[in-house]
């Protein structure tokens, strides 16, 4: 296969329609400075009979991939589906290389800045996505910097670290570590590997469902539950529902389930308001275990609210103790997972009247134990 980007490929801006050619490094819409989409034309459908001899990593389901050829891989994805409750099952996605689900796009962004030729890629993150996108560009041989908050995780820092990426601690939370990569990311040649404006992630999480449904024989659950910061693996999830739907695989679109911590849950708020946006005030950030969905204001706040009424989801909040007491649970399960990445057993664990999918996100040797 050419190792050429999809053809037909653009970046399209969902507010106001601006596009760009998805070879440019232009990282976000320069109307009106919002993330971008991707038009990728007509793309055929996966044939499920087809998928027995293929590569073991999430670029099986090369039909559904904006990206081909590709060159970068650690043998991401294809994790396990395990039963918890008769009616609750758990996709084990910190069995990823870097240890979370992360891996699914940063192997998309390292594979189109390899292909790109940027001098240097710059990623911000709380963690994971930064470790992801370190690994995967020392794959791809391209030089990374990664900016995180101050408090993030010894261990993940020190995972970035490890797989050759400078690592930059930016004072101050979430919003300010973005604001200290994107100002770096608007220097020459820069490839800004943004798990939240860059599209092709977003096409990476996608395959997280694409397995789903290989694995139940071309069907999907009644409900995915995913944590919901920024949105990628919603947002993911939502394309990919809507992708196996319009090629007539799937009979229907499981509602989407998005979980927030209490401490720090905007999207939540919307939601139950009735709201399409954020408001300009999304109230106070307290402190929380689930460090990883802590976002006070997610560019892509407006497609996220969307893609979990259009499913006919919900929004659902996790308190501090029940964070607690679900890591505490999974681990007497045999799964030792970050407190993030147990937000959603936390939140659905109990479900008794339809199927559920969970995300096991990151393992718990990145935080370990709550306190």
């Amino acid at each position: 296969m050419p190792d050429t980007l999809t053809p037909t490929a653009t970046y399209l801006c969902p507010r106001d329609g601006a596009r760009a050619d998805a070879t440019t490094l232009m990282w976000c819409c320069p109307v009106c400075g919002g993330p971008w989409d991707l038009d990728t034309g007509p793309m055929p459908p996966v044939a499920l009979d087809a998928l027995g001899g293929r590569v073991g990593s999430l670029w099986r389901y090369e039909e559904a991939l904006p990206l081909d050829g590709a060159a970068v891989t650690l043998g991401e994805g294809r994790t396990p589906l395990v039963p918890l409750t008769p009616h609750v099952s758990a996709k084990l996605d910190f069995l990823m290389p870097t240890l979370s689900f992360k891996d699914r796009g940063a192997v998309m962004l390292a594979e189109l800045a390899r292909r790109l030729g940027p001098e240097q890629v710059v990623a911000d993150s709380s963690g994971n996505a930064g470790t992801a996108v370190a690994a995967y560009c020392a794959r791809a041989a391209l030089p990374c910097t990664v900016y995180v908050p101050e408090g993030t995780s010894p261990k993940k820092t020190e995972q970035i670290r490890a797989h050759g990426a400078r690592l930059e601690v930016v004072p101050g939370g979430r919003e300010a570590t973005a604001a200290a990569a994107r100002t770096a990311a608007g220097a020459p040649g820069t490839f800004y590997a943004s798990h939240v404006f860059n599209p092709y992630f977003l096409h990476g999480t996608k395959t997280y469902v694409y397995e789903i449904w290989e694995d139940l024989g071309g069907t999907l659950p009644d409900a995915i539950a995913v944590p919901v910061g920024n949105g990628t693996l919603l947002l993911g999830a939502a394309l990919a529902t809507a992708e196996l739907l319009a090629h007539g695989l799937i009979d229907r679109r499981p509602a989407l389930i998005a979980v927030q911590a209490e401490a720090v849950s905007p999207l939540a708020a919307a939601f139950r308001d009735g709201a399409d946006e954020l408001p300009d005030d999304t109230g106070t950030v307290r402190p929380t275990l689930a460090e990883g969905i802590a976002i006070p204001r997610p560019p892509r706040a407006r497609q996220i609210l969307a893609a979990v009424r259009e499913s006919g989801g919900t929004f659902l909040t996790v308190t501090e103790e029940q964070i607690r007491a679900a890591q505490t649970d999974l681990a007497a399960r045999g799964l030792f997972v970050e407190t993030t990445g147990v937000a959603c057993w936390a939140a659905v664990g109990a479900e008794t009247d339809r199927s559920v999918v969970v995300p096991l996100c990151g393992a718990g040797l990145k935080t370990g134990l709550a306190p």
